[in-house]
Order: C-alpha cells, then structure tokens, then sequence
C-alpha cells in the first residue's frame, strides 16, 4: 500500500492552528455522528447549517424546497431498462447497499444531512491549505486539442479518455450509468475518476465554468484507495473557485440518505458481477439551480444558479470519461489505472463502461448522444471506444494500465 505517513510533515503550530480554524468552518456541530467500518466519520448536520449556505453568493439563499422538474424522456425513445441503485449482474437487475457506511444500521434524522468529516491529517496531504478539496487545472478543450502528437501530458499531467459532444450546441443536463471500479493508484498525489462534465465558458480563458460528478479514487483527498462518489464545481477554470464535494461552499445538500465522499461498495470484479451507478445532473428549469439525480429518482442536492456565470444560462459541452493524473513520478508514465486497468477491447466484464449516455435540451426532455466524438491522449496507456445498442444506447468501453511496455 501507499505510505501516506511520510506526507504528514512536521506541521508548523502556526499551520495547525490555521487547519485548525478551516476545519471548525466546513465540520459542522452534527446531530448525530455515524463511524463507518471505513474509517469513516460521517456527521448528521441540520440542512440549514451545512457549509453551502457559508457562499458569500449564497448570502439570501432560500433551499430549494419545490422538488425540481424531472427531465422528460423523449416519447420515441425507449425507456431501456433502468436499475436505480441496482447492477446488473450478468443482465439481472439486483438491489444493493451501496454506500459503506450504510451497513452501520443507523441513520441520519430527518431535516439533517450526512457529511464525510475532514481531518487535520486530510490537510496536511494537500499542498497547501488554499489546494485542499481542489481540483488541479487538467481539463481538455477536445475541440482543439492535436490528438495525432505522439505523447502529450496535457495540463498537469491529466490524461482523459473522453466521449464529448460538438461545441455548437446548448445543454441543459447529461445523465449516464458508470460502471464502479477500484483502480490502483501509484502515487499519494494521482488520482483515477470517471464522471460527467458539463461546460460552459471558455477553454483557454479563466472563466470556464464546469459542474462534475461520478466516482474517484483519491489517496490525497480521502486517505485511502476506495472509490467514493463525488461532486465538483469551478466558476474559474479550477484557479480559486468550487471544491470537491462539501469541501466548500456552494454544492446545497438535499439528501439524507447518501453522503457525497463516502465510498462505494460492492465494485465491479474482474469476469464477475458488475456494479454501475447512474447520475443525472440537469438545470431545473423552473428555479434554474443545477441538481444532481442517483439512480431513477433519488435527488442528492444542486449547485445554486447564483455560484456561476457562463453555467447560470446553459452548458455548451458535455464530456463523459475517465480521467487520471500521470506525475512520472520515477521518469516513467504512472502505473495508475483507469476505470478497470483494462483497456477498451477487452470488453464487458473486464473493461469499464460508460451507458446510457443522454443529454437534456431546452425544453427539458431526456435524448440518446448521437454522434460523440471521443478522445484518448495517449491511446498506448488509456484508450476510448464507442459503439451503440438499443439496450445500452449509446456507450463506450474505456481505460486503461497506463504504464506498460508501449507507454513507457
């Protein structure tokens, strides 16, 4: 396993008491405090006192109360056969309990929602107090990326293996069934995620507006190698804005039943069952605040309107895929595995996948992605392939070992 002792340095008393004071901020006094086999800690938090309603933007925020428009499902289309919370084990449909600390038994009281607490060690693994909960710059313009050079480390050494939509188009949501897996990951500082990204703003700019969500693995965020679901958000293209999870405010948690940050259990294994989440995140049309949906029907929480700028109008670009961080870290490509370490060709069961994958358009309606495009950096380390059927629409099969002899 990794060592994650030697990151905790001597920490300054001055440092520490600056944790210290940034910790009191977004560990809200619980209600009640759950202890996870995980290690976990989660803490029931009364909804009006969870660390979103600190934003500044946020100051007048009323939560949402009125539960927001589903998106319709578009009469032609048909309705495949959705498993909320459940997997699909060779085909069958079975419920499952998917978050660790759910097997405690106890639950958070109504009117409070559960939060992963942070701990001074959880800092410390960061760079700096300013870098934790954030994500580094390492996104894509797949629109005018060179995909032919031979070995690009685009920004920061973030590989993808991306299905994205053309540029010229309004989004008002996505939706997708991804498939859980629990990549190794070489270094503290990588990570490996699988998620959807809805864009708006521009590229090379430093007003691109982004809302994400799906599973990672992240040893410097979480302190171990378990996949754990996640949220994201930035207003200005990751320099200062936006967090992961609650680590900030901004993301309004509605739900008491799913912690975001929590792990995920059980994971898909290699030729055997296959275990798949389905996230939906789509602007509610009446009072426009971008939520986030688990499964058929459950609500998790939404990113106010008022945190963006390009977002607070429409999205311009949906991406869907796997992303790591590759810090060659002994001269050579990281071994960090994306989504099940196994590359596209190798299929179900063996590959992870991406289903399902659907947008909402203006007038609220649910359609299948038609003619994705797809994009791998380097396709010797991590590799994209998309096809369509009518069960699983439109999907890929993606990922990959990273280090092998063809990607040195």
């Amino acid at each position: 396993g990794l060592n994650y002792t030697k990151y905790i340095k001597q920490a300054s008393r001055l440092r520490l008491e600056r944790i210290q004071k940034h910790l009191e901020k977004i560990n809200k006094p619980p209600l009640i405090t759950i202890q996870s086999s995980d290690g976990d800690i989660i803490d029931c938090v009364h909804k009006r006192k969870q660390p979103a309603l600190d934003h500044p933007l946020l100051k007048n925020h009323k939560i949402q109360r009125v539960p927001p428009e589903m998106p319709k499902r578009l009469k032609q289309e048909e309705v495949r056969n959705s498993m909320s919370n459940e997997a699909t084990i060779k085909g069958t449909p079975r419920q499952w309990q998917w978050q660790m600390w759910h097997s405690n038994g106890t639950r958070c009281p109504k009117g409070t929602v559960p939060v992963r607490r942070s701990s001074v060690h959880d800092v410390l693994r960061a760079k700096s107090l300013f870098h934790f909960g954030k994500k580094q710059r390492g996104f894509i313009n797949p629109a005018n990326r060179r995909v032919d050079a031979p070995d690009i480390v685009s920004g920061n050494g973030h590989e993808h293996a991306i299905a994205y939509t053309g540029t010229t188009q309004e989004f008002y949501g996505a939706r997708a069934t991804i498939n859980v897996w629990d990549p190794s990951i070489e270094e503290v500082n990588e990570f490996s995620l699988s998620q959807i990204w809805i864009l708006s703003g521009s590229f090379d700019g430093s007003d691109l507006n982004s809302i994400e969500a799906g599973w990672q693995v992240s040893p410097g965020l979480y302190g171990d190698n378990r996949p754990r679901l996640f949220t994201y958000w930035t207003t200005d293209s990751y320099e200062a804005t936006g967090c992961y999870n609650l680590l900030c405010a901004g993301f309004v948690q509605t739900n008491s039943r799913i912690a975001i940050g929590a792990s995920i259990s059980p994971v898909s294994q290699f030729t055997a069952n296959q275990y798949d989440i389905t996230i939906l995140i789509w602007k509610d049309p009446k009072l426009g605040n971008w939520w986030m949906g688990l499964g058929d029907n459950t609500l998790i929480g939404y990113w106010p309107a008022e945190l963006f700028t390009h977002l607070a109008d429409r999205a311009t670009m949906v991406e869907w895929g796997g992303e790591v961080v590759n810090s060659r870290a002994n001269g050579q490509h990281t071994s960090t595995q994306m989504g099940s370490g196994h590359f596209p060709e190798d299929g179900f069961g063996k590959s992870s996948y991406f289903r399902n994958l659907e947008v909402v358009d203006a007038d609220n309606s649910l359609s299948s992605v038609r003619g994705i495009s797809t994009l791998a950096e380097n396709t010797n380390c991590y590799n994209i392939r998309s096809s369509y059927n009518k069960e699983w629409g439109t999907f890929f099969y993606y990922g990959g070992p990273g280090n092998n002899p063809r990607c040195p």
